[in-house]
């Protein structure tokens, strides 16, 4: 796996300790910040992102990212068998590469309507050797005939209300939808269905990055 650096922030490594909140192992770093070189560089070409600079996807990219594996680690141990997780929107793969990285007992999906994006995906699959990462190019309503996911995640996606019902026919029975959101969306949370229980708001800090972020945990509400 070639490994290039030019470019890459001199605090690189240290931001990603602080996003992650505990030590890294510096492959795992080095494969991190390879994915970030693969996306600056295709950028280019497939405009992945509006992000352009090494700082700006470090913190508002990376950094932002790895802030969720603290959680679903937690979510799922790494002792615990392995879990399906469906990232809805991926564009670039953000968070579903990271997390495939960071979290090997989770077999993730990325999807999303874009066929470049899926592309790069698959690409960054094969260039950081991750077996347990998959893109599929396909709208999210459309995706029938898979096993279902034990959590289901976005960042830039839809509303609340959409993404559940949109993603509803995919989430295992006592499966989680996971939202990255900035501050917390209070009038998307009033116009959830009844069918939807949102059980935490999970504040997130994100180094480098000036702005609110949270995570918003929901699960299947039987209604009687």
């Amino acid at each position: 796996m070639s490994t290039p650096t030019a470019g890459r922030p001199a605090d690189a490594h240290a931001v990603i300790e602080a996003a992650l909140g505990s030590p890294i192992e510096p492959a795992l770093s080095e494969r991190l910040l390879h994915y970030m070189d693969l996306l600056a560089r295709w950028n280019g070409t497939y405009n992945l992102t509006a992000v352009r600079t090494p700082e700006g996807m470090l913190s508002q990219h990376l950094a932002d990212c790895l802030s969720v594996v603290g959680p679903l680690k937690r979510q799922w141990p790494a002792k615990t068998p392995a879990a399906r997780l469906l990232d809805v929107g991926s564009g670039g793969g953000l968070p579903g590469v990271v997390l495939a990285a960071c979290l090997p007992q989770l077999q993730v999906v990325c999807v999303d309507t874009v066929a470049k994006k899926a592309a790069f995906v698959r690409q960054v699959a094969a260039e950081l050797r991750l077996p347990n990462l998959l893109s599929v190019h396909a709208r999210v309503e459309a995706m029938g005939g898979v096993p279902a996911f034990d959590v289901i995640t976005s960042r830039a996606f839809a509303s609340l209300a959409d993404f559940t019902r949109l993603t509803r026919p995919l989430l295992a029975p006592s499966g989680v939808w996971v939202a990255m959101k900035g501050k917390t969306p209070d009038d998307e949370i009033a116009a959830l269905g009844p069918d939807v229980e949102v059980f935490h708001v999970e504040p997130l800090h994100v180094p480098g990055l000036d702005a609110q972020r949270c995570l918003v945990w929901m699960r299947p509400k039987a209604l009687r």
